[in-house]
């Protein structure tokens, strides 16, 4: 079985600019790519740029996360 190697690519910039990551297969090719807001939601896209999912931390710190349609497809809580 093949693995996956996943190498994560961050471009740095200002705290007010949002963030970008790739992410790379074991073949070197594009396999994803997230964009975070200044507002700190992430949108998760795939190797072709279409929208995958959504996440969003409230000021509690539980993220939700959302399917492509925006349904809401979970959460994750902190432990307290």
């Amino acid at each position: 079985m093949k693995r996956l190697a996943i190498i994560l690519l961050l471009v740095v910039t200002p705290a007010h600019a949002q963030t970008s990551r790739t992410i790379y297969g074991s073949d070197g090719r594009v396999e994803a790519r997230t964009s975070t807001g200044t507002n700190g939601a992430t949108t998760i896209f795939d190797a072709r740029g279409r929208v995958t999912g959504r996440t969003a931390t409230d000021s509690q710190g539980t993220t939700t996360i959302y399917d492509a349609a925006g349904h809401k497809a979970g959460t994750v809580t902190k432990p307290k």
